[in-house]
């Protein structure tokens, strides 16, 4: 799949899971619970012991039919042996051109973090497909609409402070996509092998965002 179709897919989605799991084995079965719930896109973060055999194992299995990408990257190796190891998007918490430059030397989007208006211009302007704002719920959604008034052109995905029941409300706010973790992927849960709790958990968080879209395109219609 090119960069620009894997961007047309994550945005279609709007959810990515960030999975912070140690073991191979839950991470497939969590990944297929959030995928029976509607969720078609894991984060695996670099803050995981073993990431880059998680990626490739979860590549093997699910990556068929799911999205999987790699994320808190801090520098250009890290990237390129995610990406070897079969990760379609990279994320990170900071704005690093040289993450970018290797996701796009491997034709894949790159998603830097940024905090600041002038931060999230200058990583657009670097390439970044998807900025993502992190932490967002320091800065919250009406920082979104504030920024994205003047810089529309913006794509933007909170990561922190995204429950399964405001999903939906960020997107409103002007995010193309958002980040979920704990919100999604309960450690109890996850702990007790309860993946039916994880399905409900997507299926919630999927209602939430599909709720917002039918809002959105019904303003949309009426502009």
């Amino acid at each position: 799949m090119e960069r620009q179709e894997i961007i047309k897919t994550l945005i279609n989605t709007s959810a990515i899971a960030v999975v912070r799991l140690t073991e191979a084995a839950k991470l497939i079965k969590v990944s297929e619970a959030i995928f029976e719930g509607g969720v078609s896109a894991i984060e695996i973060t670099m803050t995981v012991p073993n990431a880059i055999k998680m990626i490739s194992e979860a590549d093997k299995v699910i990556g068929n039919y799911m999205q999987i990408g790699v994320g808190s990257v801090l520098d250009a190796k890290t990237a390129q042996e995610a990406i070897d190891a079969g990760a379609k998007y990279v994320v990170s918490p900071i704005f690093k051109k040289e993450i970018i430059e290797t996701a796009h030397k491997n034709n894949i989007p790159a998603m830097p973090g940024a905090f600041t208006p002038t931060e999230i211009q200058t990583a657009f302007e670097a390439g970044a497909d998807i900025i993502k704002i992190f932490p967002a719920d320091v800065v919250g959604m009406a920082f979104f609409k504030g920024v994205l008034a003047p810089m529309p052109h913006l794509k933007l995905m909170p990561t922190g402070g995204v429950t399964l029941i405001n999903a939906g409300d960020w997107l409103k706010a002007g995010a193309c996509a958002v980040g979920v973790g704990t919100a999604l992927l309960d450690k109890k849960a996850i702990a007790a092998e309860d993946y039916k709790a994880l399905t409900s958990n997507a299926k919630l968080l999927m209602e939430s965002i599909n709720k917002a879209k039918e809002e959105l395109q019904k303003t949309k219609s009426k502009i």
